[in-house]
């Protein structure tokens, strides 16, 4: 996804707490694979579990996604920025996704998208080219993620076939249906 639109998307998930954060972080990065992004950061306390937890549905699941933690979350905005990415914040304080997606798009750079955990610094505000609310009701990080994700590619990533699958969910009205993916030897 996004080779298309000549860019890669990434995810910077704010502050985690393991403590406080045992499964937000983690459905952050599933749900970040799952609608097309390429990898995510994080910052706050480091995390291993949820780092071996996401390691591990690549590995069974498919695709290239990986996550890594950064010390300076505020060093990665500037670095990503000085590197010729943008910066998109999503906050429900943000400009409607709505009236701002389709110039997003149509921007060839790549996309650093920020979901915070704590309460969000200033100075992210205003780091970010783009402050975009998906709602500007009280949600999860995860449904505005996810939503964003779904806007930017329009629709497409739910079609997406993950390369290097072990398993793959074979979809039908009723039931579960899981097969594993045979791999075929290249010689």
């Amino acid at each position: 996804m996004g080779e298309e639109g000549g860019w890669k998307v990434f995810i910077l998930r704010l502050g985690h707490r393991p403590d406080r954060d045992k499964r937000i972080t983690t459905h952050v990065f599933l749900a970040a694979r799952a609608f097309g992004a390429h990898g995510a950061f994080y910052s706050g306390l480091r995390d291993e579990k949820a780092e071996r937890s996401i390691e591990k549905a690549v590995e069974s699941w498919g695709g290239k996604f990986r996550v890594e933690f950064v010390e300076n979350w505020l060093d990665k905005i500037k670095d990503w920025r000085r590197n010729g990415g943008e910066v998109i914040h999503l906050t429900m304080y943000g400009m409607p996704l709505n009236e701002v997606i389709q110039e997003i798009r149509e921007s060839k750079k790549d996309k650093l998208l920020i979901v915070g955990g704590v309460k969000v610094p200033r100075i992210v505000y205003e780091l970010a080219d783009w402050n975009v609310s998906v709602t500007s009701q009280p949600h999860s990080e995860v449904s505005a993620l996810s939503v964003f994700l779904h806007e930017l590619y329009m629709g497409r990533e739910l079609n997406r076939i993950f390369e290097d699958a072990k398993i793959r969910v074979v979809p039908q009205p009723r039931g579960k249906k899981i097969v594993k993916v045979s791999v075929k030897n290249p010689d």
